[in-house]
């Protein structure tokens, strides 16, 4: 009962953060975007090539956590644009009073942003409970870790607004049955967007740029017709 109690009471924490980070995000007009993936599935390199491509255009900014090394966010800042890394020290998960903390610490380097990415942990299991305050979770999957990895862990793929795979470029490679994750993920949640994208290749990012666009044009009440290529 006391286990329970304390899990209460960090998630009850979070979620007061969260809804004052998102409160702030509102008022800047900041589209904050949630990344969760295995290790390896290529968030950073997703997020290094969106940056090349959407920098002239667009503030972005990235929040990367890791337990250790500040590579993820020194890739970011050598794309071009302000990253922050967050060091956990083990846990397998960032919460929103590390958000605004490194926030707080990082001022005008990520003041004013169009778009904050926030690269979670490498996990698929621990991000998934912990609110950032995000406009919406977006979930990376790779071609080379499976495709029994929705029915594996329901929870992400059911909550993020945003399945992405990755690596699509090694398709013919791998055996990796593309159909069968489409129907799983589309059972667990039917609303939800599916991207097929390749950072080497350049298949499927021109929707993800739109995607972006599109959704920050949403956000600050300005729709848009954006052609989003299937």
């Amino acid at each position: 009962m006391t286990e329970i109690d304390v899990k209460q009471r960090v998630l009850a924490a979070n979620a007061a953060a969260a809804d004052a980070l998102r409160a702030a995000f509102r008022a800047t007009g900041t589209l904050v975007v949630n990344i969760i993936s295995s290790p390896g599935s290529g968030k950073t390199t997703l997020l290094e090539v969106t940056a090349r491509a959407l920098k002239s255009r667009l503030r972005l900014g990235g929040i990367d956590g890791d337990i250790a090394t500040e590579r993820d966010a020194e890739r970011l800042r050598s794309a071009g644009i302000p990253a922050r890394q967050i060091l956990t020290g083990g846990a397998c998960h960032l919460d929103a009073r590390q958000i605004e903390k490194a926030l707080g610490e990082e001022g005008p380097r990520l003041a004013g942003l169009d778009v904050l990415f926030i690269e979670n942990v490498g996990n698929l299991i621990c991000p998934t409970s912990y609110d950032l305050g995000e406009d919406f979770k977006v979930v990376l999957l790779s071609l080379v870790e499976g495709d029994d990895k929705p029915l594996k862990y329901p929870a992400i793929f059911a909550r993020a607004a945003v399945t992405v795979i990755t690596k699509a470029d090694l398709l013919p490679h791998v055996d990796f049955d593309l159909s069968a994750v489409r129907r799983q993920v589309a059972a667990l949640n039917p609303s939800g967007r599916f991207l097929v994208t390749s950072a080497r290749s350049g298949e499927g990012m021109e929707t993800w740029y739109a995607m972006l666009e599109e959704e920050l044009a949403v956000k600050r009440g300005a729709p848009v017709q954006v052609e989003v290529v299937p």
